[in-house]
């Protein structure tokens, strides 16, 4: 575990807010204050409660009580493994309030909440203010970590200093696909009238016939809807955003003319145009990955997982992500932030959590650590300095500032966010997937070891 060096209070030049006492906002200030630096953590509950928060706990655990996997070798026990050895609070409460959960980590919420709330509250550099905040301060480091459930006056200071444009209420997310379980027998490459870039077809086609086509209609209308856990204030969805199972209720035909056109392309097995067509893209930054296009759905996963397998090529698909749809507020992180989650124009502004456009508890700590570290550097004139790609939480932070500002999606850590290995390793582990991600974790953990928190 990485000791950090303590700093004398005299050397830092600005104060530093933290916006937010979810998982991120803690985590931050845990590891702010572990650096000798003070800090004020703001959280607006009890004197501004929210639709989905039930106690006036810091870090409150609100739609699940699993932290998912701790099976080695998989990407959610490597992301927790690297927040354990850099010395996270969270992980560390999480751990003494852990409950038998199979291969998860799994915790009793009121436990974990009370505990990490103890911790804060006992640390002297730590300042704990109950009010909300609805302005960004303009003398002071701040960390934003306000999470999904923005307060509207703070939503609104963060749409000054982004832009509009740039804040998401709505979050809208198609399901991903593991691509070594396409079946490329089936699915073929090519772009509607032949159009390309980069002299290379943009899509991946699962051809459907008539029969599918129904067939695949029938079982989307029968699926169960996953459960809200945070109340919505209406039932309305955004036009451009529609689940599929909205679409299909409005005609069995509506996704042939939307999503699932199959105009512009023809199934090389038999030179006509399929009945209908899903179109999967491959993703940036992504690697190994395909994204379902126009996808999103608020089916529950067991339901998806059998709906989505009765599309033509993908009977035997391992999904990476699940698609929501769902409110949330974000930003357009790739538009607006640099790897070291500091917004561009405003170098004493940090975004962690949700809020910046990851999915998942996890996540979400791991982004507060990193913003914490970070913004402990920027407050005692340094530069801070982000972990490696080869990294679960590098590559995390990769994600969130140079993927596609124009598609972009809230991600949930995955192998395939992580570089590929080298090509003589690949061959190596070729039919070996669980070899091929031990691999990747121990090249993670070896990166790990070569940085030197500040």
């Amino acid at each position: 575990m990485f000791q950090p060096r303590r700093i004398l209070e005299e050397s830092v030049a600005l104060s530093i807010q933290i916006i937010g006492g979810g998982l991120a906002g803690c985590e931050a200030a845990w590891q702010i204050a572990r650096r000798g630096l003070p800090c004020v953590l703001h959280e607006m509950r009890p004197l501004r409660p929210t639709p989905a928060h039930q106690t006036d706990c810091l870090a409150e655990l609100v739609c699940s009580n699993s932290l998912k996997s701790e099976s080695e070798s998989t990407a959610p026990w490597l992301l927790k493994e690297e927040l354990r050895r850099l010395g996270s609070l969270l992980l560390r409460c999480a751990q003494n309030a852990r409950v038998p959960g199979g291969h998860a980590l799994t915790v009793d919420r009121t436990v974990f909440a009370a505990e990490v709330t103890a911790v804060i509250e006992a640390e002297p550099l730590i300042e704990l203010r109950r009010g909300e905040v609805t302005a960004i301060p303009e003398d002071s480091i701040t960390i934003i970590a306000s999470g999904p459930l923005t307060s509207g006056a703070l939503a609104e200071q963060i749409a000054r200093i982004t832009g509009a444009g740039r804040l998401y209420f709505y979050d809208s997310i198609s399901p991903i696909v593991d691509a070594e379980t396409v079946d490329t027998e089936i699915a073929f490459w090519a772009s509607r009238y032949g159009k390309s870039t980069d002299s290379t077809d943009d899509y991946l086609n699962c051809p459907l016939d008539r029969d599918q086509y129904e067939h695949f209609v029938d079982e989307l209308l029968q699926a169960r809807s996953a459960s809200a856990h945070i109340p919505e204030d209406d039932a309305c969805y955004f036009e451009a955003c529609l689940p599929i199972e909205e679409l299909a209720r409005r005609g069995r035909d509506t996704l042939r003319f939307g999503p699932m056109k199959p105009v512009g392309l023809a199934d090389p097995r038999t030179g006509r145009r399929p009945w209908a067509v899903v179109q999967l893209r491959q993703e940036n930054l992504r690697a190994q990955s395909f994204n379902l296009v126009g996808f999103q759905n608020h089916m529950k996963f067991g339901d998806q997982a059998r709906v989505l397998r009765l599309i033509p090529g993908l009977e035997k698909a391992e999904f990476l992500r699940f698609g929501q749809i769902h409110r949330n507020t974000y930003i357009n992180a790739p538009a607006l932030l640099t790897p070291t989650l500091q917004l561009r124009t405003r170098p004493d502004v940090f975004f962690a959590g949700q809020i910046s456009g990851v999915e998942g508890y996890v996540e979400a700590i791991a982004t507060g650590l990193m913003a914490g570290v970070h913004a402990a550097a920027w407050a005692t004139g340094r530069n801070p300095r982000g972990l490696a790609r080869e990294t679960a939480m590098g590559s995390l932070c990769h994600y969130i500032s140079g993927a596609d500002r124009f598609n972009y999606q809230p991600a949930n850590i995955t192998f395939d966010l992580l570089p590929q290995l080298d090509e003589a390793t690949r061959l190596k582990f070729k039919k070996d997937k669980q070899a091929r991600h031990a691999e990747v974790c121990r090249r993670a953990l070896m990166a790990l070891e070569e940085y030197s928190c500040v």
